[in-house]
């Protein structure tokens, strides 16, 4: 067992914490709407994703990527708040735990390709089809990877 920051501690021995693991309703729908919010982020990113390689190429790519930015939008900061309270509740545990190490690497990672992809290729997304560019497909296929291996290892930290 690994020594945990201080702040970790004085988090989970918080307000936060102990009236995240007191109320029988807190816990439970911070979770809900945790889940909720990352199905409205991870799925539109995914299915950005899965249309930049080339599925249902008769949708327009640059108006697809504007309509579904609005999502990742409205649903970070809900993930984080609800994030950060879930954490609260158990944070000494959590900071011990592989999964929830590895999704927060993915976290990460997915989010700063997300943006280094958007100053790249944003402004080419008009002509994606004419020209595909093969760097930036293959920037997409590494997201469909990153977002649903952070999907994965959140479900995990329950498990190990």
């Amino acid at each position: 067992m690994q020594s945990v920051p201080a702040w970790v501690a004085a988090l989970e021995g918080s307000g936060l914490g102990e009236a995240m693991r007191a109320s029988a309703v807190l816990y439970p729908s911070a979770n809900v709407l945790h889940v909720l919010f990352v199905v409205l982020l991870v799925g539109p990113i995914v299915a950005l994703d899965l249309r930049l390689l080339g599925l249902a190429r008769h949708i327009d790519a640059a108006a697809l990527d504007r309509f579904l930015a609005a999502f990742a939008v409205v649903a970070l900061p809900v993930i984080g708040a609800t994030g950060f309270a879930l954490f609260s509740a158990d944070a000494t545990a959590l900071a011990e735990n592989d999964a929830f190490r590895t999704k927060l690497l993915l976290v990460a990672l997915g989010l700063t390709n997300a943006v280094v992809f958007r100053l790249a290729w944003r402004r080419r997304l008009v002509v994606w089809d004419k020209v595909p560019p093969l760097l930036g497909r293959l920037q997409a296929a590494g997201s469909v990877a990153i977002w649903l291996g952070a999907v994965a290892a959140g479900r995990l930290i329950a498990y190990l």
